[in-house]
């Protein structure tokens, strides 16, 4: 597309201020909702599940930052039942569970008043695990590591079984193959394990970015759970950065070949708490320059934007830009 002839359109989009509301359409399940396993559906068992719950869900609307030590959050656990809008018991195996749903202004203030900067919910991970056949494990053998993730605030999702993605080439970070991925499953937040006697081989991608480690153990289950903690911690350290004032700074863009793209994108970043504001500076071939304010290191809000699915960042780069990124379609 020509430079004036893009520059046209992101001008008359601007002013028409399209800004279709894309949050819910990315979101997999509500931040709010909780199901928990419990053992009997007496008061007490309710009240300890509600507090077990309560911290999940804070951990999540915080975008995973560590609330523990604040000042009053003993005490908010202690009163978890006042939050809850609603709550319902279900069967869950061979067992039943308490699926909690918590009032949203009273989570959103809660963390407020806990000290938390907005950081916004964090996407699920996708999980994909592959056993030692060489299979994808599904949800019933992986619930160690989900209950582990969820402990610190992430939630998970599967691959579909019969579309198998390229392991290989999503620990590359293949662009084409995370477009395809953050398109289906609406997350930049991956992790990749290889199960083999003994132990795993695990490739996170967080932030497009990859980060690979091992782990040894005499049990798959405490594998697992190890890993949803070893993930939380390394999504968290890169994602979960506090600024401090406001930071303004250049953002390029490529792979924007359409208005709606245009529009797309501008959603993304307005819906983003960090942001602050957004304006065009110009565009060329399929890329555009912005300028950013942000209540984020232009660094750190790349990492969490690439940590959403809809961008990636470049290895590089481009002239005039603090940060760049690859809008995936």
């Amino acid at each position: 597309m020509r430079l004036s002839r893009l520059i046209c359109i992101l001008f008359l989009f601007g002013l028409a201020g399209l800004r279709p509301a894309l949050a819910q359409q990315q979101a997999t399940s509500s931040p709010y909702t909780v199901v928990m396993p419990v053992t009997d559906t007496s008061e007490a068992q309710r009240d300890s599940t509600f507090s077990s719950a309560l911290a999940q869900v804070l951990a999540r609307v915080a975008g995973g930052q560590d609330l523990r030590g604040k000042s009053g959050y003993d005490d908010a656990l202690k009163s978890a039942s006042g939050l809850v809008s609603q709550y319902q018991y279900q069967r869950s195996g061979d067992g039943i569970a308490l699926q909690i749903t918590f009032d949203r202004g009273a989570i959103n203030h809660l963390v407020g008043q806990l000290g938390a900067p907005a950081a916004g919910v964090k996407p699920p991970v996708l999980l994909l695990v592959q056993g030692t056949d060489g299979s994808l494990l599904d949800g019933d053998s992986l619930d160690a590591l989900a209950r582990s993730a969820a402990a610190q605030g992430y939630g998970v999702v599967y691959p579909d079984p019969t579309q198998p993605p390229d392991l290989s080439r999503v620990a590359a970070v293949d662009p084409a193959e995370m477009a395809q991925l953050t398109s289906r499953y609406k997350t930049g937040l991956i992790l990749v394990g290889k199960l083999h006697p003994g132990g795993v081989d695990w490739t996170l991608v967080s932030g497009g970015a990859a980060q690979s480690w091992q782990d040894q153990g005499p049990t798959e289950d405490g594998l697992f759970a190890d890993a949803g903690a070893a993930m939380a911690a390394r999504v968290g350290k890169q994602l979960n950065v506090i600024g401090s004032g406001t930071s303004d700074g250049k953002l390029w863009i490529d792979g924007v070949a359409s208005a709606m793209d245009y529009a797309q994108l501008l959603n993304v970043l307005r819906g983003d708490p960090s942001v602050r504001t957004v304006t065009t500076l110009g565009a060329k071939d399929d890329g555009v320059l912005l300028e950013v304010s942000s209540s984020l290191p232009l660094s750190a809000l790349a990492s969490n934007l690439a940590a959403g699915g809809r961008l990636l960042q470049a290895s590089s780069n481009h002239a005039g830009a603090d940060a760049s990124m690859r809008w995936l379609h």
